[in-house]
């Protein structure tokens, strides 16, 4: 009797799985996106206010039409966001827009192991015990109340990218934001309080990391260029005097606009803070372990501290610094081959499309042709809308493509239109730095923002639509400090 009902089991037909039509209707609307752009007439020059033409290429307008593909794609998450970025490498080169061998070579860029260092770095702190203890230390601090949770997860991130790459800093936040978490008893559902707590260390690791060139590549580089260009060198404490007011107000603006967005389901957790501390005190003494990953964490924060001070330390590699720790880890058996298969590869494969996709557009003049087509439109206009107006695209393209490379095809042009309308360099730079640092609207425009989302708290499309109102605030800290904090604290804004 038993075989016949196994037997009778297997031969039942398994129950049809209903057809995602929104899904199908996401998928279909990139593919005739991407054709539609790909296939149309070639688009006029762009012209800078010099008379130089940028000519959009097909490879260029393929590539913009690839752009529109995986953003389309990444939003709505047809598909994993990490196969989506595959389809980025796939397209460039059955469509002839790069060579393969360039097209999936980005998929290794040092940037990209970058982050997969720094979240060796987040993992092996969660398995000797640190994510832990560090977490039961902050909330004895902060108290039961679930805003002021908040808060202190968020000015600690903060805190922290005015020394450490917010790469790192995520995926250093991130496990003791989850042991956090776990305390909330939500028995790790989504809720409102986990939305906020993960997205909101997103926005504010963007924000913190604006204040000193510690905190992410884009500001050393931002600097080369106008030094280059301008001929006038910004120093490194120059950089923090203008941005420090600025990075910590939307530091605060944000907590507000998080507590508006998700504010969450319980006031406060009771007997939070006395848990908290006997959960602490049950973890004892540090040890040996996390004596040692503390001390090779500190060193490589050291490291590439360092290399911002001491002109002789400038050609040491950050990423080789940081995958250093990764071997140092497994040569001392503190992680196991069974702690890399836990690596969130789908994360490490959205940065990988992500780079990909960012030196598509630069290498194919494709992005340079948005910039001047962009920002010539305010040529004619109010300093003040002009400045706004490079914000806004800067804020918009740093999303889709590395914000080094928001600034490199935008810093240019607008440094060439700002004499004609009475702009002060100055205020074009720093304006720029600014919204590159706040990427609110995709997964991709950040590390932070993809390390956030491994949280499971939120999809991609409620991370967009918690980023427009952020991404609305973030411009209006933009025009507040252009129009009023900047001038008080001494930057000649207009010539």
């Amino acid at each position: 009797m038993a075989e016949h009902q196994d037997e009778k089991s297997i031969r039942s037909p398994k129950p049809a799985v209903p057809i995602d039509l929104k899904r199908l209707a996401f998928i279909s609307l990139g593919i005739v996106t991407f054709l539609f752009v790909y296939l149309m007439d070639p688009l006029p020059d762009a012209v800078d206010p010099q008379g130089q033409h940028f000519a959009l290429t097909r490879e260029g307008k393929a590539a913009i039409a690839l752009f529109l593909l995986a953003g389309i794609w990444w939003v709505f998450e047809v598909i994993p966001i990490g196969v989506t970025s595959l389809a980025i490498g796939v397209v460039q080169a059955l469509f002839l827009i790069r060579p393969a061998k360039i097209a999936f070579k980005d998929f290794m860029d040092p940037s990209v192991l970058f982050i997969f260092g720094s979240l060796i770095i987040g993992m092996v702190f969660t398995k000797v015990g640190l994510t832990k203890r560090l977490a039961y230390k902050m909330l004895t601090i902060v108290g039961e109340r679930t805003s002021m949770i908040y808060l202190g997860c968020f000015v600690v991130t903060a805190a922290l990218t005015h020394i450490m790459a917010h790469t790192a800093v995520a995926a250093t936040m991130f496990p003791i934001l989850m042991a956090i978490y776990t305390l909330y008893g939500a028995d790790d559902q989504p809720t409102r309080f986990g939305k906020g707590l993960f997205i909101g260390m997103a926005f504010t690791a963007g924000a913190g990391s604006m204040i000193t060139l510690l905190g992410a590549a884009r500001g050393a580089v931002a600097l080369g260029f106008y030094n280059d260009i301008v001929q006038v060198e910004v120093t490194f404490f120059e950089l923090s005097y203008y941005m420090f007011p600025i990075g910590w107000l939307l530091v605060f603006l944000t907590w507000g606009l998080i507590m508006f967005m998700f504010r969450p389901e319980k006031s406060e957790i009771p007997g939070l803070r006395d848990k908290a501390q006997r959960l602490y005190e049950e973890t004892g003494a540090l040890t040996r372990d996390e004596l040692f990953v503390s001390l090779v964490v500190l060193g490589v924060v050291v490291t590439l501290s360092l290399k911002s001070f001491i002109p002789a330390m400038a050609s040491v590699d950050k990423t080789a610094v940081v995958l250093l720790s990764t071997v140092v880890f497994f040569l001392f058996r503190i992680l196991s081959l069974k702690d890399l298969e836990q690596i969130p590869w789908n994360i490490v494969l959205l940065f990988a499309g992500a780079m990909s996709i960012g030196f598509c557009l630069w290498e194919t003049g494709a992005a340079k042709w948005m910039a001047v087509n962009w920002l010539v439109m305010f040529q004619d206009s109010n300093w003040f809308i002009f400045v706004l107006g490079i914000a806004f695209f800067i804020m918009i393209m740093t999303n889709f493509i590395m914000n080094v490379a928001a600034i490199a095809i935008s810093l240019p042009v607008a440094l060439v239109i700002a004499p004609y309308l009475g702009v002060a360099p100055e205020v074009v730079l720093f304006a720029a730095l600014i919204v590159a640092a706040c990427p609110f609207l995709l997964l991709v425009g950040a590390a932070p923002n993809a390390i956030a989302y491994d949280s499971n708290q939120f999809t991609t499309g409620q991370f967009f639509l918690a980023g427009i109102p952020a991404s609305a605030v973030l411009m209006a800290v933009v025009a507040f400090a252009v129009a009023i904090v900047w001038p008080l604290m001494g930057m000649p804004v207009t010539l």
